[in-house]
């Protein structure tokens, strides 16, 4: 038989992770221990939610939480670029910098000084290997034209095309169309373009098939979200395990 491949997904989700991506990090090495193989963490950065990035954390002497951001070269990027392609406005990193010390050890601070990645995927990826979440992880990237080649065909998806200048990613409609959501009910039409399978990452009802026709992985840390919305019956050759709960599992890890 094969050696395993425990697997675990999550789009970037701040630049120190929130807990419960830190939690799905031990769940998976503590797997591993037990049965071996390999870890696999796959990174969604194909995601465009700005919210996604959201990283509160705790004020070192009251406690007190603060939500921290990235900021967004212009209003387009923000809304609707993938998370791999939304720029980081020069003065960001210094600005946010200065406020880290009142909230996380002087380690974090530095690491966090020494990123010099331009893009929010990035920026949290170099972070979360600062962090020495990755080591000895193999990162497989949503984002990667290869990794999107070589994945299954589906037929729920979203598409990255050019609009204003900007790489967006826009949800490819069953009638054909290609959105941009504005909010409530009003959308944005973009031309059709004809459809690359290296422009195409998948929505959430698809990610599961679509990551395993590439990954195969034997073993899927799923958090509770996940479990909500994953079917199981899509990939039966899957053992699915639930992370390991962790408190105040939305708030950001710098422990």
């Amino acid at each position: 038989m094969s050696a395993p491949v425990i697997c675990f997904g999550q789009q970037p989700c701040g630049f120190f992770p929130r807990r419960f991506l830190y939690a799905k990090f031990a769940t998976a090495r503590k797997l591993q221990a037990e049965i071996g193989g390999e870890i696999v963490f796959f990174y969604h950065d194909s995601d465009h939610d700005p919210r996604e990035t959201q990283t509160t954390l705790r004020h070192r002497k009251t406690d007190e939480p603060l939500t921290f951001n990235f900021t967004f070269i212009n209003k387009t990027q923000r809304k609707f670029s993938p998370l791999y392609a939304k720029k980081i406005p020069v003065g960001w990193r210094d600005q946010t910098a200065r406020q880290l010390p009142a909230y996380v050890a002087p380690n974090h601070v530095d690491a966090f000084k020494g990123i010099a990645a331009d893009t929010v995927a990035e920026y949290c990826l170099e972070m979360y290997r600062a962090m020495g979440l990755l080591e000895g992880i193999r990162i497989v990237r949503s984002s990667d034209p290869a990794f999107r080649r070589s994945a299954c065909p589906i037929t729920d998806f979203f598409v990255d095309v050019p609009h204003e200048g900007e790489i967006v990613r826009a949800r490819h409609t069953p009638e054909g169309t290609l959105q941009l959501h504005e909010g409530g009910n009003s959308f944005i039409t973009l031309p059709a373009v004809p459809l690359d399978a290296a422009h195409i990452s998948p929505s959430r009802d698809s990610r599961l098939r679509w990551m395993q026709s590439v990954i195969h992985c034997t073993h899927y840390i799923a958090g509770a979200g996940e479990q909500a919305y994953l079917n199981p019956a899509e990939a039966p050759e899957i053992t699915f395990v639930t992370r390991d709960t962790i408190d105040r599992s939305d708030e950001a890890y710098a422990d």
